[in-house]
């Protein structure tokens, strides 16, 4: 009797929840980050017509829509919730990260982390206590980051930010770049590109060999994060070589 053709064996997915900001634009690049075997399923908060500033940050850092949003992701069960937004995560300090991660395992989700709460990992994992740090955000936002990162010990010898009000998913390769070439990296053991809304993806490594230290990035370290969490390794992509520990 002849084999069913259609006898194939397919890979489990493993299911990765996103919520992400209205202004969420780069899916793609997410993708970009995961194996073959993992899915992403995605979802956004509600719109809200205000420029990027500290208040749109307060406002995307309430527990309660992101409770809302992960209640929205639980059907296709994912092994662990992400929120994909720096500023939301950190605008509040480390106890309002802390209420993000109860309000998303409240909701029902298996696991729960945030981008800001990633960046601390990533850079503890990697011993960085001294981190340059480019933003596309305004002064009082990029000083909120500071301040967070000082909660944990993380000192930012350099800081630059962009000032943009709103339209940060437009930014370029070459932004990013003009945006480091102005940053003194001197005495860093990290450099730190803030805002999910930033791409980063093919400059990553590119910028490692060039300064000579880790290049850490919002959606490399959410993603990174992310997978750990769910116990995935990570893909065949620039997180390798900046030496961030793979799932054991």
């Amino acid at each position: 009797m002849a084999a069913d053709p259609f006898e194939i064996t397919l890979p489990v997915q493993t299911g990765i929840g996103v919520i992400a900001p209205f202004d969420f634009a780069l899916d793609r690049e997410l993708w970009r980050w995961v194996p073959e075997h993992a899915c992403l399923h995605t979802t956004r908060l509600p719109y809200l017509p205000e420029p990027v500033t500290v208040q749109l940050a307060e406002a995307l850092a309430d527990p309660h829509g992101v409770r809302r949003a992960t209640r929205d992701l639980l059907v296709p069960e994912p092994e662990v919730v992400a929120y994909a937004c720096t500023s939301g995560s950190f605008v509040d300090g480390a106890a309002g990260e802390a209420a993000l991660v109860a309000a998303m395992l409240d909701a029902g989700a298996p696991r729960a982390i945030t981008t800001s709460g990633a960046m601390v990992s990533a850079l503890e994992a990697l011993g960085a206590r001294r981190v340059a740090v480019v933003t596309p955000y305004v002064d009082a936002v990029t000083g909120r980051l500071l301040s967070f990162l000082a909660e944990y010990g993380i000192t930012a010898t350099a800081s630059i930010g962009l000032n943009m009000l709103g339209g940060i998913w437009k930014t370029t390769y070459a932004h990013v770049l003009a945006a480091v070439a102005e940053l003194d990296t001197a005495g860093a053991d990290a450099l730190f590109v803030s805002c999910t809304n930033v791409p980063t993806f093919d400059v990553i490594e590119p910028l490692r060999r060039r300064l000579g230290i880790p290049v850490l990035t919002a959606n490399q370290v959410t993603m990174w994060s992310a997978l750990r969490a769910a116990g995935l390794p990570d893909p065949a992509a620039p997180v390798v070589p900046v030496g961030l520990p793979r799932p054991a």
